[in-house]
């Protein structure tokens, strides 16, 4: 098993929740109403399994293995995935935040959690191609046979704990549900 295999299917989730996603904020930009929970439970999700999970495996793991293995990180790729990591955690937390204004009563939160969740989803989409189709080829290239032993047993490590922890079958539950609920 490559070290990023666990990293690309985790992709393939968070890609399931970014469709969910773009259906309800077109639907709540096309004047439908959409629920603020639902952006509270997509953030929620967010938070915790894209920005929890796995960037724990990416920012903990992986990206000081590609340092070592001489990737830099200022003026590099390494560099621009954090800060695009960065960006989905302002884009999220302006979402969430606007899903709290709606449920207050604010109506006018509407174009802001349609704004912030569309360019979450842009955002996102191009962060996973190009984490699929560059980073990780880049890593699987740069670190030497024992590095990409150590990141794939950290990695497998961190996995046994989530799943000790019961949360593979809740995020991928949470997952299924807003897709349920964004396509009703």
């Amino acid at each position: 098993m490559k070290p990023t295999d666990v990293l690309r299917r985790e992709h393939r989730l968070i890609e399931r929740v970014l469709g969910a996603l773009e259906v309800a904020a077109e639907r709540l930009r096309a004047g439908e109403t959409v629920e603020p929970t639902f952006f509270l439970r997509a953030a929620a999700f967010i938070k915790e399994y894209a920005d929890g999970c796995h960037h724990q495996k990416e920012e903990g793991v992986l990206f000081p293995a590609m340092q070592e293995a001489g990737v830099p990180v200022e003026g590099g790729p390494i560099g621009v995935m954090l800060d695009e990591h960065e960006e989905g955690r302002r884009l999220t937390a302006a979402m969430r935040a606007g899903a709290e204004r709606l449920a207050a009563g604010d109506a006018e939160a509407r174009d802001a959690i349609a704004e912030s969740a569309l360019g979450y989803i842009a955002l996102l989409r191009g962060h996973i191609m190009k984490e699929d189709n560059i980073l990780f080829p880049m890593a699987e290239e740069a670190m030497p046979p024992g590095a990409r032993s150590e990141v794939a047993g950290a990695i497998e490590r961190i996995e046994r704990d989530e799943s000790d922890r019961g949360l593979p079958q809740r995020y991928l539950a949470l997952a299924e549900a807003l897709e349920r609920e964004a396509s009703g």
